[in-house]
């Protein structure tokens, strides 16, 4: 048989914990009575047996959290200001604000100040292209971009970043002369022209001016080392369209790894007067010399009669020019004797031009030749403060040094 519940009201069971009994609450340890809503007495009756206070954890928080920022709003602000595609940074800023008003997220200042901004960049922009200034800018900053790279001119020196001084140079960086350096400048050649010319054509137009400008530099070849030769740096396809339109002619090591200490420039801003008249008169005659023929007498006896002929006259044209230059007293008598040779040796060179049979050529071309850069002209060198060690002539006549161009010589692309 079961039994009937007890009259009156029922409580459900708490399903956490057994329920305190109708009217009851828990016991105070120290012994106080608990408070309710209106002060001392019983605690109102909780639905189910439940604590009449939250816990943690259910779903009361402790601290108020503030709302996200809004990162497309950040985006919009940032391309603002840095004025980076405007019209990106103004579509953003507008899509930030709708998320912000949707969302309740923060960022509305952040939103507003990017579209702000991008819309000033946006005029801005549409105002300089209608007015060619981005063009203008743009020109100037790839010329910028090439001058702050190989900015070089007459007389700098620099070295090339990297273990040696190899094929291709991407950068230099300008260095004293006075010190260390691993390449000196002698000459600049611009090159017109709107379209690049190719590798081989410029090549080409390096090698015919680097070695005849060379003279204009270093006006005392004796004072090149042996060991100094000729480069030039060469613009490339890809430097070309940047603006890189010159040739720069270098002096350089032939050992990649090995520097050069000093500037090597002798010329009118580092000579005194006497030095440059010597030295003029003297190339000048050295510049015939070089043009000998690559036939031998064998093969074209008029060819190099021809050119004998033309040694005679620049050897005796040059001996009258310093005859008639007023010479410092202690070089006086040293030029002199100098110009007396010259005489002789002119006379040998005519008679070399006009001799009747290769064997007579050869008797007075080695005549006329064992004057060049012989005693006369170290001592008078002496006298006038130049350097006295006669260059090493390579196989074909011509400097193994920076003058003749050696070798090792050659371009370098930039």
């Amino acid at each position: 048989m079961s039994i009937p519940p007890p009259s009156g009201p029922q409580q459900p069971q708490d399903p956490y914990g057994p329920a305190y009994p109708q009217g009851a609450h828990p016991q105070d340890p120290y012994g106080r009575q608990p408070y309710g809503p209106q002060g001392p007495g019983p605690w109102p009756q909780a639905p189910y047996g439940a604590p009449p206070y939250p816990t943690w954890g259910q779903g009361y928080s402790p601290f108020n959290r503030p709302s996200p920022v809004n990162g497309v709003a950040i985006a919009a602000l940032v391309l603002g200001i840095l004025c980076f595609l405007p019209a990106v940074g103004l579509i953003l800023g507008i899509i930030a604000l709708v998320q912000i008003r949707r969302r309740g997220e923060r960022g509305k200042g952040m939103a507003i100040a990017g579209a702000v901004l991008s819309s000033v960049g946006l005029a801005l922009w549409v105002v300089s292209l209608s007015t060619n200034v981005a063009s203008d800018f743009w020109e100037g900053f790839k010329e910028g971009a090439v001058g702050s790279s190989f900015s070089l001119a007459k007389g700098d020196c620099f070295d090339v970043p990297g273990p040696d001084f190899d094929e291709n140079v991407y950068d230099v960086d300008e260095v004293p002369c006075t010190g260390e350096h691993e390449g000196e400048v002698f000459a600049v050649v611009p090159l017109s022209g709107g379209d690049f010319p190719g590798d081989d054509r410029v090549t080409d137009i390096a090698e015919d001016k680097c070695w005849t400008l060379q003279d204009a530099y270093v006006l005392d070849h004796w004072s090149l080392p042996p060991e100094v030769d000729v480069y030039y740096l060469t613009p490339t396809a890809e430097s070309w369209d940047w603006g890189d339109r010159e040739i720069t002619c270098v002096y350089s090591h032939t050992d990649g790894s090995a520097a050069l200490t000093g500037s090597l420039r002798a010329d009118a801003s580092t000579l005194d007067a006497d030095q440059v008249a010597f030295l003029e008169a003297m190339n000048a005659v050295d510049e015939v010399l070089y043009e000998e023929p690559e036939d031998y007498a064998e093969e074209d006896l008029l060819a190099n009669q021809v050119w004998a002929g033309e040694v005679a006259e620049a050897t005796d044209a040059r001996a009258e020019a310093l005859e008639a230059h007023t010479w410092p007293a202690a070089a006086r008598g040293p030029v002199a004797a100098l110009v007396k040779e010259m005489r002789r040796a002119g006379k040998e060179w005519t008679a070399a031009g006009t001799s009747p049979n290769v064997d007579a050529y050869y008797e007075h071309y080695d005549k006329a030749y064992a004057y060049v850069d012989g005693d006369s002209t170290v001592t008078a060198r002496e006298a006038l403060g130049l350097a006295t060690t006669p260059p090493a002539y390579d196989a074909e006549g011509e400097d193994s040094g920076g003058d003749g161009g050696g070798e090792d010589a050659g371009g370098l692309e930039v």
